[in-house]
């Protein structure tokens, strides 16, 4: 698929987001939500900072997007993230309304927007997401692996 240049500029700042996580110490992943291609919400991983399991970058974004337009319901927007949501996220992503999905690469160990799960397609469900993958598939993986080479070398010299 060929991406249009909006959709790249947003998952640009997607990846800007996973940055920001990495410089954390958090694993580093990043999300955008748009709406009339406008930014309404952004976020990045922050479970360590906040001590919280659900602070993952997808939450985050989905809470600011929701407090700008103020309303639960995120009609007609978009939702970029560089890596494949876990089934927490795409239960937020389902019950936001959101109206479409790209995210970077798959997470064969949780994702479930088709690795382990397909949750957002599931047409037993009252909404269903449009799911756009591979925009910056490598630069997210670098960024990752990156991460978890890091971790490990900690590791290896405590």
């Amino acid at each position: 698929m060929i991406f249009s240049e909006k959709d790249q500029a947003f998952m640009r700042m997607a990846m800007r987001e996973a940055a920001k996580a990495f410089d954390s110490d958090e694993c580093p992943i990043g999300a955008v939500v748009t709406l009339n291609n406008q930014v309404i919400g952004k976020g990045f991983n922050q479970t360590i900072l906040l001590k919280d399991p659900t602070a993952h970058a997808e939450m985050i974004a989905i809470t600011a997007a929701a407090n700008a337009v103020g309303a639960e319901r995120l009609n007609e927007c978009s939702i970029y993230v560089t890596l494949e949501p876990c089934i927490m996220c795409s239960g937020a992503i389902i019950h936001s309304r959101i109206d479409t999905l790209f995210f970077s690469t798959f997470d064969p160990k949780t994702g479930a927007c088709g690795s382990l799960y397909n949750v957002v397609q599931d047409d037993r469900l009252n909404h269903t997401v449009k799911v756009f993958s591979g925009l910056y598939e490598q630069e997210s993986k670098l960024l990752l692996q990156e991460f978890f080479r890091s971790k490990r070398n900690k590791n290896t010299l405590n």
